[in-house]
């Protein structure tokens, strides 16, 4: 990368400049990547207490102990009683490596097993993430994983090696998925396939250093400065920018290894360049699939206000930006405060800003009239969440105030829209258990005859 170009600040979650491979140049090493934070993660006895030490004398640095599964043949009882005891300090945030790994098998199964569930204890008492290597094992250790991690402290699968189908029952589990340089691989696609897959939420990077160097420096020796290259190809995988992809994974590293909260919410913010509005709290709905109860982030944006702001102040967030939209959203339902959106779109219109409305299409039946009207010449596009085909499935998996007149409702809502403004979307959160999203798309395409669009919840926002 040239050097007039600006580095996002990322958080490598696995990295062993505690390896031999840096003993000569660590110091150097540290000192060009100050800005970022990076976890050091053990694999044996030694290597631990290498991690611990580099994570005192540099802040930026978290460490892990454990001892990796190719090594456990030689594992004893006082090896158990020390990572138990490291797992005390200050600087170490997780337990591990450890799983199960049978692709060079220099550990016999059940030793691996054995070691697995005593690490699996030490991160329950010690109320810490344990950091998981799984190779050609998924079907051994996903059983174990169930029986024994702490659903609290959780965890990550490092380096994830598995496909989408794998991905998704990790995230079940509540585990973290972190990604290596092998996803930049040409011949990785069942990888990227899996990246596209992983909630916002749930999506961390590592260099796995010194080993697996991304595509663009394959077979040097690998850094966290070279992470960056592996973010370039998550965040084209996912549909955002570099930006978003550092942001979003710093966020979630801070969250697993750091139990860090958020200092604030945000009223407005940004999403490759489109600028989104937090405009209110509250819905009309309460569906399954939005978190916006449990956990309002998107994109490593936290969303959880306290009120809700006001036109001014939202005019007052957006300043002198200027992006390619203005998206009037939240994980609320903005048509609810319909003046607030009314005042802040004419002024995004007087200085030439296309403006987009995200909306459930309840606006009407919530102000108890047509205001479709209203909106025209304010907003350039409205993006409508239909969900489902009929009003039986929308009522079970939107949860709607108003069953009987929600879902009727929003396809009026879309019919005004499509023929008194600019442009109109509708969309569909998918795959949903027992939806059929090839009804809900000749629905919209064939009834409504709107453009369609079917998205996975927080994969773009």
């Amino acid at each position: 990368m040239e050097s007039s170009v600006r580095v996002p600040r990322f958080a490598d979650s696995h990295a062993h400049l505690n390896n031999p491979d840096f003993a000569a140049d660590v110091h150097e090493v540290a000192a060009r990547l100050k800005e970022h934070l990076i976890l050091n993660v053990a694999y044996d006895i030694p290597s631990a207490r290498g991690a611990v030490a580099l994570a005192e004398r540099y802040s930026n640095m978290y460490a892990a102990a454990g001892v990796h599964p190719n090594e456990v043949s030689k594992i004893t009882e006082a090896d158990y009683e020390t990572v138990a005891a490291l797992a005390r300090h200050e600087r170490i945030v997780a337990i591990g490596e450890t799983g199960l790994d049978y692709f060079r098998h220099r550990a016999e199964a059940d030793d691996q097993k054995a070691a697995l569930r005593r690490h699996l204890k030490i991160a329950r008492e010690a109320k810490k993430p344990v950091i998981i290597h799984c190779r050609d094992a998924f079907a051994d250790i996903l059983p174990i994983l169930k029986e024994e991690i702490d659903p609290i402290s959780g965890g990550v699968m490092h380096c994830f090696s598995e496909g989408p189908r794998e991905a998704e029952e990790a995230v079940k589990l509540g585990m973290y998925v972190s990604f290596a340089g092998n996803v930049t691989y040409p011949k990785a696609q069942n990888l990227r396939d899996a990246a596209k897959v992983v909630p916002a939420e749930k999506l961390l990077i590592e260099t796995d250093c010194p080993y697996l160097a991304p595509q663009p420096v394959r077979g040097k020796r690998n850094d966290p400065g070279y992470l960056v290259e592996t973010a370039k190809v998550l965040a084209a995988v996912r549909g955002v920018t570099l930006e978003d992809l550092a942001r979003l994974t710093l966020n979630n590293f801070q969250k697993l290894f750091l139990g860090a909260k958020p200092a604030r919410a945000e009223i407005v913010y940004q999403i490759r360049n489109s600028l989104y509005v937090n405009v209110t709290r509250d819905c009309s709905n309460m569906c399954d699939f939005c978190p916006r109860l449990d956990n309002p982030t998107v994109q490593g944006h936290y969303l959880g206000t306290s009120r809700d702001p006001s036109a001014a102040e939202i005019i007052a967030a957006i300043g002198a930006q200027r992006p390619d939209e203005v998206v009037l959203c939240g994980f609320g339902e903005p048509t609810m405060r319909l003046e607030v959106i009314k005042e802040v779109a004419v002024e995004m219109k007087k200085r030439g800003l296309k403006v987009r409305l995200n909306t459930n299409g309840q606006g009407s039946l919530l102000n108890k009239r047509d205001i479709v009207p209203e909106l025209a010449g304010l907003v350039d596009t409205v993006s409508i969440s239909l969900n489902a085909p009929d009003r039986e499935t929308y009522n079970r998996i939107c949860h709607p105030n108003d069953k009987q007149h929600a879902f009727p409702a929003l396809l009026a809502f879309a019919e005004r829209c499509r023929d008194l403004l600019p442009e109109t979307v509708v969309s569909a959160v998918g795959p949903v258990e027992g939806v059929d999203m090839e009804a809900v798309r000749r629905l919209a395409e064939e009834t409504l005859r709107v453009k369609f669009r079917l998205r996975r919840l927080d994969q773009v926002g």
